[in-house]
């Protein structure tokens, strides 16, 4: 299974419009980040975890070409934003599953109400077919099997994902010990570190770290990073030997 970073900034992205900072006037290709997602890859079998107001972009970039469907941490601009660019799948391929929490798939129906149109439905719009995702459900994604992994962004639930030894988690700022046992004897763990200070609702890097230590994957990434994170090749020297800054079109096989 392979797993490309399509994006690994934050909700305004790196370098962010008008800010005048070290990181963000950064030519390191490492301090570019696009809004955060993966694509995962295995076989002939083709997933993206969200699809952010970058998608277009990071579509082009990758080179994927089928997508079989997309699974959302939740309902986040930074996370959902693209969906109207799903349109040349659907124009390939016909409707694109798309699985969400009932609470997200709502939230996509109101803000893009045109791709859910029953009537007189405008022929070049997108067309989704929505999977509920319910907490301790496990469900097919081609060959294998993803488990949900409940968490907390400040007072908002989120949902992770994990798909054999590989778990992703973003936006995440609590997570019960329940929920961590999902996340026993994974080969990567990604997840979320904003900044060095604290945040009420995202892991800053120590406790993004300390969770790393908690469930002892083999290897973890990190993502959704902002520019006062710092710069990426002086981040990556002062962390575990196990633990690694994600960049955008990082790619990696497990």
């Amino acid at each position: 299974m392979k797993v490309y970073f399509l994006g690994t900034g934050t909700s305004q992205g790196i370098p962010i419009i008008g800010v005048d900072h070290p990181v963000c006037k950064s030519t390191d290709a490492k301090d570019k980040r696009l809004r955060v997602s993966i694509w995962i890859t295995w076989g002939e079998h083709s997933y993206v975890i969200d699809c952010g107001p970058d998608f277009r972009q990071q579509m082009l970039s990758c080179g994927c070409t089928h997508l079989d469907a997309i699974l959302f941490t939740h309902e986040h601009a930074d996370h959902t934003a693209g969906l109207d660019d799903i349109r040349p799948f659907n124009f390939r391929q016909g409707e694109i599953p798309v699985y969400a929490h009932q609470r997200v798939i709502d939230n996509l129906k109101r803000r893009f109400d045109y791709v859910f149109e029953t009537v007189n439905k405008y022929p070049g719009a997108p067309s989704v077919k929505t999977i509920e995702v319910i907490n301790d459900q496990p469900f097919a994604v081609g060959d294998k099997t993803a488990i949900p992994v409940n968490v907390m962004h400040g007072d908002l639930q989120v949902f992770g994902y994990r798909i054999d030894d590989f778990a992703y988690l973003t936006d995440v700022k609590t997570v019960h010990e329940t929920e961590v046992e999902k996340l026993k004897n994974l080969k990567v763990l990604v997840v979320n570190a904003l900044r060095v200070e604290p945040h009420d609702t995202h892991f800053n890097l120590q406790e993004a770290l300390d969770f790393i230590n908690l469930v002892k994957p083999e290897k973890a990434y990190l993502t959704h990073i902002s520019h006062v994170l710092g710069f990426h090749e002086e981040v990556q020297k002062q962390l575990p030997k196990n633990v690694f800054l994600a960049y955008d079109n990082l790619e990696i096989t497990i």
